[in-house]
């Protein structure tokens, strides 16, 4: 069984954070709410407690059940974590005078400490608090200290109890993955085995076991994470893994045709299917965005279900769900507010009685590349940007029809391919354009005119929940503009979004 750290969620913005660093020193971990942790067995190593937007103060704070992990195997308190800990075991925590959020340098530091161990004065660490431990119950030992906060760090003596007010996950922490490796490589003894090739092995052999001789379909979007998920099945089960790509004709320019011949050339089982007009006839006078999604949705699994009912014996639908899908449907605080309806096959019903296999789901996105490096996949499919489910149909802001798909797919062109000739389309994490319900006036020669506007947008992110406009160089901008202008007839302005995420979306529907 693989062995693990158990990361127990008080709701922090953070915790996926901790999990990938933990994961970067190539060791499994899992998030799991505090309030739904699973059974302690052998393979858990040790645990932390993440911090919360809560406080320990609260009459209804976070109370985890720690009966069999504290004292018995190795513990990280961070943030609430330790207020928490120091709060229940009869020490002072008292709300900060002054909120305490930021840098912080390390003004002492224990050096006897298993924990900081090559964290020295002076090091960087990031506070994000609202309470403060003023004063420690007894047995609890002071390890570190900041000019502001002079309970940083402390353990429990006589067991392996760690605790650490600042985040050493956050970037701005400049020693917080020495920390980091120090609990869980040192303290919890674990072994570093957890890799791309390791996973690949391990998953393997479970989807062997667990699908035999049975038949799966997988609906391919021309995405990394479905894209990893067919090639691991593939290699799995060969040709009982059956693949359907369905064009809905809102893709990008070309985009049906190419990724299929890239999918037949990488050996999968794949049927193109092109559904265009059922969804282009599903979408005419349709201008509300949440009503755009919901029939795409509706013909996605029409078309879906009747390419499914024609393979015979088929016993399982793959996705490509990932971690951070499972992780947002179990969070702490409940599911996030709709800010949009999901798109993927996960919507399919019921009626289709086919159990559900997910081979992705316990990593994250850039895992997913990770492991598909190692699979051999083309960097070209690996490095693709993220691409709405919906398609150009949501970058239309306004009622979709067979013209309007046809202007935005030759502007996205345009900008994708000029990212691509100009060696900056690996520096952004997600690029595309939007085609505005307004029309603007324009002089093209010695005449007037009054066409469309489109807006560019270009992302840098990691994961996609936050986001900050690229800064393109100006010249690069200009000259896009300038062969969009020229080339796509009904355009005549671009603009440029320099909105970052929060407080924008990514997308504008």
């Amino acid at each position: 069984m693989q062995e693990m750290i158990l990361i127990l969620d008080f709701g922090s913005q953070y915790t996926q954070l901790i999990a990938r660093r933990v994961r970067e020193l190539n060791i499994y971990c899992e998030i799991h709410p505090y309030n739904n942790a699973p059974e302690i067995t052998e393979n858990i190593k040790g645990v932390i407690l993440s911090g919360s937007p809560f406080s320990a103060l609260e009459k209804n704070a976070p109370v985890p059940n720690l009966e069999h992990i504290k004292g018995k195997l190795p513990l990280l308190g961070v943030c609430y974590g330790a207020q928490y800990l120091a709060h229940t075991h009869g020490g002072i925590v008292e709300k900060s005078k002054v909120r305490e959020y930021g840098r912080a340098n390390i003004s002492f530091v224990d050096t006897e400490s298993k924990l900081f161990k090559n964290v020295h004065v002076g090091s960087q660490v990031w506070m994000s608090h609202g309470d403060t431990i003023m004063s420690l119950p007894k047995n609890f030992k002071l390890t570190a200290s900041t000019r502001d906060v002079k309970v940083a760090g402390f353990e429990i003596e006589r067991e392996e109890t760690y605790c650490i007010q600042f985040h050493p996950e956050v970037y701005h922490s400049k020693d917080g993955m020495t920390l980091l490796k120090n609990f869980v490589v040192d303290i919890c003894g674990c072994a570093q085995d957890w890799t791309p090739s390791s996973f690949i092995e391990t998953t393997i052999n479970e989807l062997k076991a667990k699908i035999g001789s049975e038949q799966v379909v997988l609906g391919l979007s021309g995405g990394v994470d479905s894209t990893v998920a067919a090639v691991l099945l593939s290699e799995a089960i060969g040709d009982n893994l059956h693949c359907i790509f369905v064009n809905n004709g809102l893709l990008r320019k070309n985009e049906f045709e190419s990724v299929l011949n890239q999918y037949q050339g990488m050996g999968l089982n794949v049927k193109g299917v092109d559904a265009s007009e059922a969804f282009l006839s599903q979408l005419a006078n349709v201008k509300d965005p949440e009503k755009k999604r919901k029939a795409i949705g509706r013909v996605f699994i029409e078309v879906f279900d009747n390419e499914a009912m024609d393979i015979q014996n088929v016993s399982w639908l793959a996705q490509g769900t990932i971690y951070p899908d499972i992780i947002e449907s179990v969070s702490v605080k409940g599911p996030s507010a709709t800010i949009k309806s999901h798109h993927n096959v996960g919507g399919l019903p019921d009626f289709m009685n086919l159990k559900v296999v997910e081979p992705l789901n316990t990593l994250f996105k850039d895992e997913v590349r990770r492991v598909g490096r190692s699979l051999g996949i083309d960097e070209e499919l690996l490095g693709r940007h993220p691409f709405p489910g919906p398609g150009l149909a949501i970058r239309i802001l306004d009622d979709v029809t067979p013209e309007k798909v046809a202007t935005l797919q030759e502007v996205d062109h345009i900008f994708i391919q000029g990212l691509k000739d100009h060696k900056l389309y690996d520096q952004v994490w997600q690029a595309g354009a939007m085609l505005l319900p307004v029309q603007s006036v324009g002089v093209m020669g010695d005449e007037r005119t009054y066409e469309s506007v489109v807006a560019l947008r270009a992302v840098e992110s990691t994961d996609g929940m936050t986001a900050d406009w690229v800064h393109l160089p100006y010249d690069f901008l200009a000259l896009i503009s300038n062969e969009i202008i020229n080339k796509v007839r009904g355009v005549n302005r671009v603009v440029y979004d320099i909105s970052s995420k929060p407080p924008a979306t990514i997308e504008w529907e």
